[in-house]
């Protein structure tokens, strides 16, 4: 089924083949985007680690060149988006631009790379929120019963209706954003005792210190922004929502995180937030008090100079703001899903969506399952839920996102290339998305190249096996779509001629549009 047959389907709940038309506007899908990209989470959680394991205080800084490069990303995304409305983003833009066989890849890395997210998130969440219940409510659980109990949730808000969805990520994602921007001005009314420094935006102090590996934790901030795409057959307008919801991403995002790991370095001191002893000195350790945790700076700082029902609130919100994450990518991946289903890629089942809410509830409960067993598996091996199911599967997640951006680009490139008809500026069409994909290139190798720092949190650490393997089954799968894509080119060559396609009608109301 094309996109030009969806796109005729009246407004409201949908049938086998055909997602929820209609349903989101511009905001919502902001809500999606910046929701995926855990505000609470990246500042409190990610941003202060990354100071603490790079020693590198020049991390806001490197928020403005990495906005700028995915804001340049995004003028090409953007211009695509007007004339392909798919559920399938990635994989779609890669099949009209590169070819069938790569979108095959495409989409298998970012099976992987979305659901390695969503899954690792989960480990984080259970350990978050078993902290909040325990310290708060006096209920103590294992982090895999979170796990499940929240998982339980995701299930079920994973088959209603999309914009139900966009309502609840709005309600954290805003409560999210209150409680940092409260701490940020209260930082500034009261800074820490290095006083209000600009360290933070000194180029020389970016460039100084393990530059690679804190470029790329940077990175991992911004995975969910490029979500957009995914929804735009559930858009009301389409050809413009995606490229409006995607430029205000990127520039709440970037503007958001400069800011704010500003001012949570300034809250102890940058030099503080760098220093191990320096944090453990202050107070910042784990509960036993055996380590430093730069992941407490941001409630703790924050509770010394807002009081108790700020940090209790700062607190249930950390675990909150990952659960909306949790949705968000859970989200995503039922619509990779769905997209490969209908395409006959995957079996037709994945096309299937409920007629009362249009959701693609197979895609959204095949998640939900892989998601349990995966959890699960590292709830029975006895894995640490933060230093491996976190921190292995988040970082595989984002390096994906990496390869997909990139080869989407130069897939943005050839789409108008072999279009000229289009109305499209060579910047917008050639000349932006080609940029993008250099650097985003050089960037995924960077990853690589710093990839033990990503799995290990620390910046001598050396080589080990999950350093092979995990990049191993990002690569692996992706070879593995490309090998499904020739086989089915050869085997089933009436599947294969529909993987991607649009049909001539959705590229004439495109231009009309």
């Amino acid at each position: 089924m094309s996109v030009a047959d969806t796109a005729a389907v009246p407004t409201g709940p949908a049938s086998e083949g055909r997602l929820h038309r209609r349903a989101l506007g511009t905001w919502d899908l902001v809500f999606f985007i910046v929701a995926a990209s855990a505000p609470l989470t990246a500042v409190a959680g990610g941003q202060a680690a990354t100071y603490l394991v790079t020693g590198n205080m020049g991390i806001p800084f490197l928020f403005i060149p990495l906005a700028a490069v995915l804001g340049v990303f995004a003028v090409g995304y953007a211009a695509m988006s007007r004339y392909v409305a798919d559920a399938g983003a990635f994989y779609t833009y890669v099949a009209r631009g590169l070819g069938k066989i790569p979108a095959v890849g495409a989409a298998f890395v970012a099976l992987i790379s979305y659901n390695a997210m969503q899954m690792g998130i989960y480990g984080l969440f259970g350990v978050a929120f078993g902290a909040f219940m325990a310290d708060r409510v006096g209920i103590t659980l294992e982090w895999y019963w979170w796990c499940l109990i929240g998982g339980a949730i995701v299930a079920t808000l994973g088959v209603l209706q999309v914009d139900l969805n966009a309502r609840v990520l709005a309600l954290v994602l805003i409560l999210e954003v209150i409680i940092v921007a409260i701490f940020d001005f209260a930082v500034l009314a009261d800074p820490g005792p290095e006083g209000i420094t600009f360290l933070g935006f000194d180029p020389s102090e970016a460039t100084g210190a393990a530059l690679g590996a804190a470029l790329t934790f940077c990175v991992a901030s911004f995975v969910g922004f490029e979500s957009a795409a995914i929804y735009s057959e559930e858009c009301k307008d389409p050809k413009r929502t995606v490229a409006r919801a995607t430029l205000i991403g990127v520039a709440i995002i970037g503007g958001f995180y400069a800011i704010s790991s500003w001012l949570l370095a300034n809250s102890v001191g940058p030099h503080t937030m760098v220093d191990p002893e320096a944090l453990m000195r202050a107070g910042f350790t784990t509960p036993d008090g055996a380590a430093p945790d730069p992941t407490t700076v941001l409630i703790g700082a924050g509770g010394d100079r807002l009081g108790a029902f700020w940090a209790d609130s700062a607190s249930l919100l950390f675990a909150t703001s990952l659960f909306a994450a949790v949705l968000a990518f859970h989200n995503a991946v039922a619509r990779y899903f769905f997209a490969l289903g209908r395409e006959g890629v995957f079996p037709s089942a994945f096309a299937k969506v409920s007629s009362r809410t249009g959701s693609p509830f197979v895609g959204s409960i095949v998640q939900s399952t892989l998601a349990l067993i995966v959890v699960g598996a590292f709830a029975i091996a006895g894995k640490d839920p933060v230093l491996h199911l976190f921190t292995w599967l988040t970082n595989l997640g984002a390096l994906g996102v990496l390869l997909l951006m990139a080869i989407t680009s130069f897939a943005v490139v050839a789409f108008f290339r072999k279009r000229p008809g289009l109305d499209v500026t060579p910047w917008r069409g050639r000349i932006a998305p080609a940029i993008a994909g250099v650097f985003l290139t050089a960037i995924l190798v960077i990853g690589l190249l710093n990839y033990n720092v990503l799995i290990t949190s620390a910046i001598d650490a050396p080589m080990d096996d999950m350093t092979i393997i995990l990049p191993l089954i990002l690569f692996g799968g992706g070879i593995l779509g490309l090998l499904v894509g020739a086989w089915t080119k050869s085997a089933r060559p009436a599947v294969y001629a529909h993987i991607g396609e649009a049909s001539p009608e959705e590229i004439i109301e495109a231009k009309e549009g």
